[in-house]
C-alpha cells in the first residue's frame, strides 16, 4: 500500500516543469452533452479499473509539455469548432500541477464551464486548494470516489486505507468554500447506500447528487479486475 501524497510529489516531478505540464492528447468528447477535453499525464492513484492505465504507469515515457496558455487555447478552439460550452482536463489527475491548473483557469473565457474531474486527494489534504478554486465562478468539480469504504478504496486504488477520508474531506472543503461540485462513484462498490449516508453527513445535496458511473468493460480492465480482486 502506498501513500498517494508521496506518489503525487514524485509524479509531479515528472509531469510538471516550471509552469508547464505533460499532456498526451486534446480531443472532443460527448460526455456532458459535448465537451472539449485535454488528457493530462500523471496520477497519484493506481485504480485497477482505470481506462488510462498505460499512461498512469508510464508518465516519463508519454506526452509532451504544454504551457497553460497553449492548453487553454486548444480547449477553446475545440469547443468553438464543435459548438461546445464546456471544457475539462481528464485522463489522469488534473490537480497534481496546481499553479499550472490555476493559470489555465485564469485564461478560460467566462462563457465556458470548466469541469474539473479529480480524485480529490490533494483538495482534501490542503483546504487552500478549494479556496483557490473558489475564485473561479465558471468551474464545477466532479470528485470521483474510489470505493464505498476505507478497505474497498485501498483494494481498488492500491493506496493506504486512510486516504479514502481525504476524498470526503475534499467535498467538505469545496462545499465550505462555495465551489460547485458533486460526487461520483464507479458502479463496482457493493454498498453504495453507505456512501450516500457519508455524503449526507457532509451535505444533503451531495447525497442526492451522487453520480453512479458505469464500468467500461475493456478487456484489459476486466483482466486487472480478475487479477487484483
Amino acid at each position: 500500500m502506498f501513500d498517494p501524497l508521496e506518489l503525487a510529489k514524485i509524479t509531479k516531478g515528472i509531469v510538471c516543469e516550471d509552469d508547464k505540464r505533460k499532456y498526451y492528447r486534446f480531443r472532443k468528447a460527448y460526455f456532458y452533452g459535448g465537451i472539449a477535453t485535454a488528457d493530462c499525464v500523471g496520477c497519484n492513484l493506481r485504480c485497477i479499473y482505470c481506462w488510462a492505465w498505460n499512461v498512469v504507469n508510464k508518465p516519463n515515457r508519454i506526452g509532451d509539455f504544454y504551457y497553460p496558455e497553449e492548453v487553454a487555447e486548444k480547449l477553446v478552439s475545440i469547443a468553438e469548432t464543435n459548438g461546445f460550452n464546456k471544457l475539462r482536463i481528464s485522463g489522469n489527475e488534473p490537480t497534481l500541477c496546481k499553479e499550472h491548473l490555476l493559470s489555465i483557469l485564469e485564461k478560460i473565457p467566462k462563457k465556458f464551464l470548466f469541469i474539473l474531474e479529480t480524485n480529490g486527494i490533494l483538495i482534501g489534504y490542503d483546504e487552500s486548494y478549494a479556496k483557490d478554486l473558489s475564485k473561479f465562478k465558471n468551474i464545477h468539480v466532479r470528485v470521483g470516489l474510489k470505493g464505498s469504504n476505507d478497505k474497498e478504496f485501498s483494494q481498488l486504488t492500491g493506496a493506504k486505507q486512510e486516504f479514502f477520508q481525504y476524498q470526503l474531506k475534499a467535498l467538505k472543503n469545496l462545499i465550505e468554500n462555495e465551489v460547485s461540485c458533486h460526487p461520483a462513484i464507479i458502479e463496482i462498490p457493493k454498498n453504495i447506500e453507505n456512501v450516500r449516508n457519508m455524503l449526507g453527513e457532509i451535505d444533503n445535496d451531495l447525497k442526492n447528487s451522487l453520480e453512479i458511473e458505469p464500468l467500461i468493460k475493456y478487456p484489459a480492465v476486466m483482466e486487472r479486475m480478475k487479477r487484483f480482486m
